[in-house]
């Protein structure tokens, strides 16, 4: 065999060994578009935006709950200090928030139905 000779085509073929490459390349790419489903303006199904990162979005789970359960708290002991019915006040309160910061994380994170509070039209 000869240097000019690439073994595959023969003598008669003068083709670069890049551009059958090349061609695979864009027939793969638009098989791949073919198959790729379509995404609309919205790609975060969950929360409704795309915007923020993953540490950005705990923070603010996190910050949604404990908010909850420190605002029962302290609603619990101003009822508490108020009504003189300690600790019952506290208790009850306490829970309640507690909940609502369930309820909040849940609502942020897609679990109920409704995307971050916003309306569903």
């Amino acid at each position: 065999m000869s240097g000019n000779e690439t073994g595959r085509g023969g003598e008669g073929s003068k083709s670069v060994p890049g551009d059958d490459l090349s061609e695979r390349l864009k027939r793969l790419e638009t098989q791949l578009e073919r198959k790729r489903p379509s995404v609309g303006p919205d790609a975060s199904a969950r929360s409704g935006r795309s915007d923020g990162s993953s540490i950005g979005q705990a923070m603010r789970l996190s910050t949604e709950f404990v908010a909850g359960v420190i605002a029962g708290g302290i609603l619990g002991w101003l009822f508490d200090r108020f009504l003189g019915t300690a600790p019952w006040g506290l208790v009850v309160f306490l829970v309640l928030g507690f909940v609502t910061g369930i309820y909040n994380v849940m609502r942020l994170s897609g679990f109920t139905g409704q995307a971050g509070g916003k309306d569903p039209q």
